[in-house]
Protein backbone atom coordinates (compact mmCIF):
# COMPACT_ATOMS: atom_id res chain seq x y z
CA UNK A 1 0.00 0.00 0.00
CA UNK A 2 1.73 3.57 -0.61
CA UNK A 3 2.47 5.33 2.03
CA UNK A 4 3.11 2.66 4.16
CA UNK A 5 5.87 1.59 6.03
CA UNK A 6 6.84 -1.85 6.90
CA UNK A 7 7.01 -2.73 10.44
CA UNK A 8 10.58 -3.63 11.49
CA UNK A 9 10.81 -7.74 12.40
CA UNK A 10 11.67 -6.94 16.23
CA UNK A 11 9.79 -3.99 16.88
CA UNK A 12 5.86 -4.96 16.48
CA UNK A 13 3.04 -3.02 17.92
CA UNK A 14 1.14 -5.51 20.12
CA UNK A 15 -0.71 -5.93 22.88
CA UNK A 16 -0.01 -6.97 26.15
CA UNK A 17 0.35 -10.74 26.64
CA UNK A 18 -2.64 -12.62 28.01
CA UNK A 19 -2.18 -14.86 30.93
CA UNK A 20 -0.52 -18.16 30.11
CA UNK A 21 -2.22 -21.34 31.04
CA UNK A 22 -1.43 -25.34 31.80
CA UNK A 23 2.46 -24.37 31.16
CA UNK A 24 2.98 -27.90 33.30
CA UNK A 25 1.35 -29.78 29.81
CA UNK A 26 3.51 -28.70 27.44
CA UNK A 27 3.07 -28.67 24.11
CA UNK A 28 0.09 -26.22 24.28
CA UNK A 29 -2.09 -26.66 21.62
CA UNK A 30 -2.10 -22.87 20.18
CA UNK A 31 0.42 -19.92 20.18
CA UNK A 32 -0.59 -17.05 23.21
CA UNK A 33 1.82 -15.37 22.38
CA UNK A 34 2.24 -13.86 18.39
CA UNK A 35 5.40 -12.13 18.69
CA UNK A 36 8.09 -13.08 21.29
CA UNK A 37 11.23 -11.85 22.33
CA UNK A 38 14.42 -14.63 24.05
CA UNK A 39 16.59 -12.91 25.51
CA UNK A 40 19.90 -14.23 25.44
CA UNK A 41 22.28 -13.82 29.13
CA UNK A 42 24.96 -13.57 26.41
CA UNK A 43 27.75 -10.64 26.64
CA UNK A 44 26.58 -9.80 23.04
CA UNK A 45 23.94 -7.50 24.74
CA UNK A 46 26.36 -5.17 26.36
CA UNK A 47 26.02 -1.94 24.72
CA UNK A 48 22.98 -2.96 22.26
CA UNK A 49 20.84 -0.62 23.37
CA UNK A 50 18.07 -2.72 22.48
CA UNK A 51 16.05 -2.77 26.05
CA UNK A 52 12.78 -0.86 24.27
CA UNK A 53 13.06 -2.96 21.27
CA UNK A 54 13.04 -5.88 23.37
CA UNK A 55 10.17 -4.68 25.92
CA UNK A 56 7.99 -3.89 22.85
CA UNK A 57 7.23 -7.42 22.25
CA UNK A 58 4.32 -8.63 23.01
CA UNK A 59 5.77 -11.31 25.48
CA UNK A 60 9.47 -11.65 26.32
CA UNK A 61 11.51 -14.83 27.74
CA UNK A 62 14.47 -14.92 29.89
CA UNK A 63 17.03 -17.34 31.50
CA UNK A 64 18.02 -17.98 34.92
CA UNK A 65 18.93 -15.36 36.90
CA UNK A 66 19.92 -13.38 33.98
CA UNK A 67 18.99 -9.44 35.44
CA UNK A 68 17.57 -6.50 34.58
CA UNK A 69 18.08 -4.21 36.66
CA UNK A 70 21.29 -1.92 35.79
CA UNK A 71 20.85 -3.37 32.16
CA UNK A 72 17.82 -1.94 31.39
CA UNK A 73 18.91 -0.07 28.11
CA UNK A 74 20.35 -3.14 26.86
CA UNK A 75 18.37 -5.93 28.38
CA UNK A 76 14.66 -4.25 28.54
CA UNK A 77 12.57 -4.38 31.96
CA UNK A 78 10.07 -6.87 31.28
CA UNK A 79 10.02 -10.61 32.13
CA UNK A 80 6.74 -12.16 30.82
CA UNK A 81 8.20 -15.81 31.21
CA UNK A 82 11.62 -16.90 32.89
CA UNK A 83 13.02 -19.98 32.16
CA UNK A 84 15.18 -21.75 35.29
CA UNK A 85 17.76 -24.57 35.69
CA UNK A 86 17.32 -26.38 38.60
CA UNK A 87 20.45 -24.94 39.06
CA UNK A 88 20.02 -21.66 39.19
CA UNK A 89 17.30 -22.11 41.42
CA UNK A 90 19.75 -21.30 44.51
CA UNK A 91 20.67 -17.58 42.48
CA UNK A 92 16.79 -16.79 42.58
CA UNK A 93 16.52 -17.36 46.46
CA UNK A 94 19.19 -15.53 47.69
CA UNK A 95 17.42 -12.61 45.23
CA UNK A 96 14.03 -13.29 46.68
CA UNK A 97 12.48 -9.52 46.64
CA UNK A 98 14.02 -8.96 43.35
CA UNK A 99 12.93 -12.48 41.52
CA UNK A 100 9.30 -13.01 43.47
CA UNK A 101 8.18 -10.15 45.24
CA UNK A 102 9.14 -7.18 42.08
CA UNK A 103 8.44 -9.41 39.53
CA UNK A 104 4.79 -10.48 40.04
CA UNK A 105 3.69 -11.11 36.48
CA UNK A 106 6.49 -13.55 35.50
CA UNK A 107 5.63 -16.84 35.07
CA UNK A 108 8.51 -18.83 36.34
CA UNK A 109 9.07 -22.47 34.70
CA UNK A 110 11.95 -24.47 36.12
CA UNK A 111 13.69 -27.38 34.91
CA UNK A 112 15.40 -30.51 36.04
CA UNK A 113 15.75 -34.20 36.60
CA UNK A 114 13.69 -36.05 38.62
CA UNK A 115 15.73 -36.63 41.59
CA UNK A 116 15.81 -32.85 41.76
CA UNK A 117 11.88 -32.31 41.15
CA UNK A 118 9.85 -35.01 41.51
CA UNK A 119 7.00 -34.15 44.27
CA UNK A 120 7.06 -37.90 44.66
CA UNK A 121 10.43 -38.06 45.74
CA UNK A 122 10.60 -35.30 47.53
CA UNK A 123 13.53 -33.44 45.35
CA UNK A 124 15.30 -31.06 47.05
CA UNK A 125 14.21 -28.18 44.59
CA UNK A 126 10.66 -29.04 44.65
CA UNK A 127 10.80 -28.92 48.50
CA UNK A 128 12.47 -25.09 47.99
CA UNK A 129 10.15 -24.26 45.06
CA UNK A 130 6.97 -25.28 48.08
CA UNK A 131 8.58 -22.67 50.47
CA UNK A 132 9.21 -20.31 47.51
CA UNK A 133 5.31 -20.28 46.94
CA UNK A 134 4.86 -20.48 51.03
CA UNK A 135 6.14 -17.11 50.82
CA UNK A 136 4.74 -15.73 47.83
CA UNK A 137 1.14 -17.48 47.03
CA UNK A 138 0.65 -15.52 44.26
CA UNK A 139 3.88 -16.23 42.09
CA UNK A 140 3.05 -17.84 38.77
CA UNK A 141 5.28 -21.26 39.14
CA UNK A 142 5.59 -24.15 36.94
CA UNK A 143 7.65 -27.26 36.44
CA UNK A 144 8.52 -29.38 33.42
CA UNK A 145 6.79 -32.51 33.58
CA UNK A 146 8.70 -35.71 33.72
CA UNK A 147 7.82 -36.48 30.12
CA UNK A 148 8.39 -32.76 28.87
CA UNK A 149 12.05 -33.47 29.72
CA UNK A 150 11.93 -36.48 27.94
CA UNK A 151 10.04 -35.32 24.84
CA UNK A 152 12.80 -32.26 25.08
CA UNK A 153 15.75 -35.78 25.23
CA UNK A 154 14.17 -37.12 22.15
CA UNK A 155 14.01 -33.89 20.57
CA UNK A 156 17.89 -33.50 20.75
CA UNK A 157 18.00 -37.21 19.65
CA UNK A 158 16.09 -36.81 16.71
CA UNK A 159 17.95 -34.04 15.56
CA UNK A 160 21.37 -35.04 16.01
CA UNK A 161 21.10 -38.87 15.95
CA UNK A 162 22.90 -38.89 19.62
CA UNK A 163 21.54 -40.38 22.45
CA UNK A 164 21.73 -37.32 25.10
CA UNK A 165 22.59 -39.32 27.92
CA UNK A 166 24.65 -41.96 26.06
CA UNK A 167 26.91 -38.88 24.76
CA UNK A 168 27.68 -36.94 27.58
CA UNK A 169 25.36 -33.95 27.26
CA UNK A 170 23.56 -31.72 29.54
CA UNK A 171 21.15 -29.56 27.17
CA UNK A 172 21.35 -26.25 28.25
CA UNK A 173 18.39 -23.94 29.52
CA UNK A 174 18.69 -22.21 26.48
CA UNK A 175 17.32 -25.12 24.60
CA UNK A 176 14.20 -25.46 26.76
CA UNK A 177 13.97 -21.87 26.14
CA UNK A 178 13.32 -22.59 22.36
CA UNK A 179 11.54 -25.51 22.62
CA UNK A 180 8.93 -23.19 25.16
CA UNK A 181 8.90 -20.25 22.81
CA UNK A 182 8.09 -22.44 19.30
CA UNK A 183 5.01 -23.58 21.73
CA UNK A 184 3.96 -20.40 22.90
CA UNK A 185 5.44 -17.95 19.94
CA UNK A 186 4.06 -17.94 16.39
CA UNK A 187 6.77 -15.29 16.03
CA UNK A 188 10.20 -15.29 17.66
CA UNK A 189 13.55 -12.90 17.73
CA UNK A 190 16.34 -13.97 19.71
CA UNK A 191 18.70 -11.24 21.09
CA UNK A 192 22.01 -11.94 21.48
CA UNK A 193 22.47 -15.41 20.26
CA UNK A 194 25.62 -16.01 18.22
CA UNK A 195 25.18 -18.63 15.46
CA UNK A 196 27.15 -22.43 15.53
CA UNK A 197 29.71 -20.69 13.45
CA UNK A 198 30.52 -17.41 15.03
CA UNK A 199 33.00 -18.92 17.40
CA UNK A 200 35.85 -19.87 14.12
CA UNK A 201 35.57 -16.89 13.05
CA UNK A 202 38.54 -15.05 13.68
CA UNK A 203 37.77 -11.50 14.22
CA UNK A 204 34.63 -12.74 16.28
CA UNK A 205 34.55 -10.16 18.95
CA UNK A 206 34.99 -11.27 22.66
CA UNK A 207 32.44 -10.86 25.35
CA UNK A 208 31.79 -12.22 28.83
CA UNK A 209 29.88 -15.93 28.77
CA UNK A 210 27.27 -13.59 30.37
CA UNK A 211 26.45 -9.72 30.18
CA UNK A 212 26.16 -9.38 34.22
CA UNK A 213 29.62 -10.88 34.97
CA UNK A 214 31.69 -8.90 33.17
CA UNK A 215 35.54 -9.82 33.77
CA UNK A 216 34.59 -13.21 33.91
CA UNK A 217 34.38 -16.45 31.90
CA UNK A 218 34.73 -15.44 27.84
CA UNK A 219 31.45 -16.66 25.98
CA UNK A 220 33.21 -18.42 23.06
CA UNK A 221 36.32 -20.31 24.95
CA UNK A 222 33.13 -21.18 27.34
CA UNK A 223 30.95 -22.37 24.31
CA UNK A 224 34.64 -24.73 22.77
CA UNK A 225 35.26 -26.41 26.05
CA UNK A 226 31.42 -27.47 26.99
CA UNK A 227 31.69 -28.57 22.93
CA UNK A 228 34.26 -30.49 23.01
CA UNK A 229 33.82 -32.34 26.94
CA UNK A 230 33.57 -35.62 27.17
CA UNK A 231 30.98 -35.47 29.46
CA UNK A 232 28.85 -33.46 31.33
CA UNK A 233 29.10 -30.85 28.66
CA UNK A 234 26.43 -28.48 27.44
CA UNK A 235 26.97 -28.48 23.43
CA UNK A 236 25.94 -24.78 22.96
CA UNK A 237 27.12 -24.89 19.19
CA UNK A 238 25.43 -27.73 18.31
CA UNK A 239 22.04 -26.62 19.86
CA UNK A 240 23.08 -23.25 18.23
CA UNK A 241 23.16 -25.04 14.35
CA UNK A 242 19.60 -26.70 15.50
CA UNK A 243 18.47 -23.47 15.99
CA UNK A 244 19.56 -22.19 12.62
CA UNK A 245 17.47 -25.35 11.06
CA UNK A 246 14.26 -24.64 13.31
CA UNK A 247 14.19 -21.17 11.16
CA UNK A 248 13.62 -22.68 8.11
CA UNK A 249 10.13 -24.02 9.55
CA UNK A 250 8.95 -21.58 12.28
CA UNK A 251 9.34 -17.87 12.23
CA UNK A 252 12.61 -17.64 13.83
CA UNK A 253 15.05 -14.10 13.50
CA UNK A 254 18.04 -13.70 15.36
CA UNK A 255 19.34 -10.17 16.13
CA UNK A 256 22.55 -8.54 17.66
CA UNK A 257 24.32 -10.35 16.30
CA UNK A 258 21.95 -10.27 13.30
CA UNK A 259 22.40 -13.96 10.94
CA UNK A 260 20.19 -15.68 9.00
CA UNK A 261 18.79 -19.45 10.39
CA UNK A 262 18.92 -22.44 7.77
Amino acid sequence: MEGARPTPPCDPRAPRPPQLRGIKMLPLRRAPCRRCAVVSSSGQMLGSHLGREIDGQECVLRMNHAPTAGFEEDVGTRSTVRVVSHTSVPLLLRNQPYFFQQSRDTIYVIWGPSRKMSREKGGPTYRALLRVLEMYPRLQLYTLTEEKMAYCDDVFQNETGKNRVKSGSFLSTGWFTMILAMELCEHICVFGMVSDSYCREKNHSSVPYHYFEKGRLDECRMYLVHERAPRAGHRFITEKAIFSRWAKRKDIIFSHPSWAGG
